[in-house]
């Protein structure tokens, strides 16, 4: 008799078994249903998981290249606005200032007081208008912004506190990131603290505001607080629906760039706080755009 074929098949039977055994003294450590636990643990599907993630780039794209559009957009309305105003109205306004003069230079010696008064009024309502123009054109105009985010800043603040009588206070933490940012991510920044300043001088009823830039790992934040009357009760999750405050402007610059926009009172403090977050990545990566300015102008009179 062929013993060896014997011993095959007992050895077979006993690498069958084995396995068997194995799974008996799983079931009995760790309970009947542990097979049906172990059967349920499911590897990723890496064809699956490249698919998603395709589908939400191919989703998200439309959304930035729709928001950059609108920035875009309201960038070209804006400089257009003010050079008409500049052009038109502000024109305009010098020439009847210039004929106010020769009115007043031309009245008798002996001409009524009253004339006198007339075109005294006159003059100060012209000088009003011609203010309320540069403060309209000071909104909508940028500085130049060759010098980057933080002189932009400093030098819009200071004019800004010295034509509203408003004690600006600008602070920003010393970040080389701040310095390398491109025209495209300098000017979303600057837009949301000029649109949150001007608020604060029409409606916040303030005496100071503080304007700060902090930088962290992920993010660069710009903060606007004042010491203002602070929002009304529900204003800060309404509001941007209804585009009061520029709220929605400033949010959707914000998340243009990967970040978000918060404002809210201050808690204990009178006041309301405008927080903008930025994400460095979404900054950077703008400079690497190809639709990115290659420099942005301000449109000065």
């Amino acid at each position: 008799m062929d013993t060896s074929k014997i011993v095959a098949v007992a050895t077979c039977a006993q690498g069958e078994e084995a396995p068997r055994r194995a799974a008996a003294r799983a079931r009995g450590a760790h309970g009947a249903d542990a097979p049906s636990r172990v059967a349920r643990v499911r590897r990723p599907n890496v064809n699956t998981v490249t698919m998603a993630t395709m589908a939400a780039a191919a989703t998200i794209a439309p959304i930035a290249t729709a928001q950059a559009a609108r920035i875009d957009a309201d960038e070209t309305a804006r400089r257009r606005l003010a050079r008409e105003l500049h052009d038109s109205v502000g024109a305009e306004l010098a020439a009847t200032h210039f004929a106010l003069a020769n009115v007043n230079a031309s009245l008798p010696a002996d001409a009524p007081p009253q004339f006198a008064e007339a075109l005294a009024l006159v003059a100060r309502s012209l000088n009003a208008a011609a203010e309320a123009v540069r403060h309209v054109l000071d909104g909508l105009s940028a500085p130049q912004l060759d010098a980057g985010l933080v002189a932009a800043l400093d030098e819009w603040t200071r004019g800004f506190g010295a034509r509203t009588g408003l004690a600006v206070i600008f602070v920003c933490e010393a970040d080389e990131r701040v310095v390398r940012l491109c025209p495209d991510a300098t000017l979303a920044v600057f837009r949301v603290a000029q649109e949150a300043l001007a608020n604060v001088a029409r409606h916040a009823c303030a005496a100071r505001a503080d304007v700060r830039l902090e930088c962290s790992a992920r993010h660069l934040t710009l903060t606007i607080a004042d010491d203002g009357i602070g929002l009304p009760r529900g204003a800060s999750r309404t509001d941007a629906h209804r585009n009061r405050y520029g709220v929605a402007g400033m949010r959707e610059r914000c998340a243009a760039f990967g970040g978000t926009l918060r404002a809210g009172t201050r808690g204990a403090h009178a006041g309301t706080v405008v927080r903008a977050r930025f994400a460095w990545d979404a900054l950077f990566a703008a400079s690497a755009s190809p639709l990115a300015t290659p420099a942005v102008k301000g449109a000065h009179s």
